[in-house]
């Protein structure tokens, strides 16, 4: 099967990349970027997933342009709701990517962290799949998480502290007494 990764950062693509693989399939990886903020740490990530991708053979195509303003207008008085709204969107476009790829399916590294709402994420993925004609594939990395993080540190890759929007940033770093 030829699959269509979505890959938020380097060190959430290490374990879900491996499972995938030994399971047989060709995998391609896809980086959207526009939900994360500030742009210097969006560079950061980038630089790390495209550096760790070009050791493991790893082909990945990058979401062009930093629509933060755009991402922010949708969020705006919908804070509760931000997880949603970028699950949707980054999905989204990983369907429509994969569509004109002519990928058999799609999927994502954040099914890996134990952080993200992982109900959430597949039923946003298989409405976006479906709306795209391209199946999402669902599948709990979260077995391996200690790996992943293990693996990330020996390799010496930069592992972010947030998960990549200003609010996730500010949870993460306001008040942390």
């Amino acid at each position: 099967m030829k699959l269509l990764l979505h890959t938020c950062c380097g060190p959430c693509t290490i374990y879900p990349l491996d499972v995938l693989r030994k399971e047989g399939m060709e995998v391609m990886g896809f980086f959207y970027r526009h939900n994360i903020h500030p742009y210097t740490e969006c560079q950061r990530r980038e630089e790390t997933l495209l550096d760790y991708a070009a050791s493991v053979d790893f082909k990945v195509i990058v979401h062009k342009g930093y629509e933060l303003e755009e991402f922010l207008r949708r969020v705006v008085f919908r804070e509760s709701h931000r997880c949603r709204i970028c699950y949707h969107e980054r999905l989204t476009a990983t369907a429509l990517t994969a569509k004109r790829g002519k990928f058999d399916a799609f999927s994502t590294t954040l099914l890996y962290s134990k952080f993200q709402q992982h109900d959430l994420i597949r039923e946003i993925g298989e409405a976006a799949g479906k709306s795209a004609g391209v199946p999402f594939h669902y599948q709990d990395f979260r077995e391996g998480w200690k790996t992943g993080i293990e693996a990330s540190k020996r390799l010496g890759l930069y592992r972010q502290q947030y998960c990549g929007c200003i609010y996730s940033e500010k949870e993460r770093y306001f008040n942390r007494e």
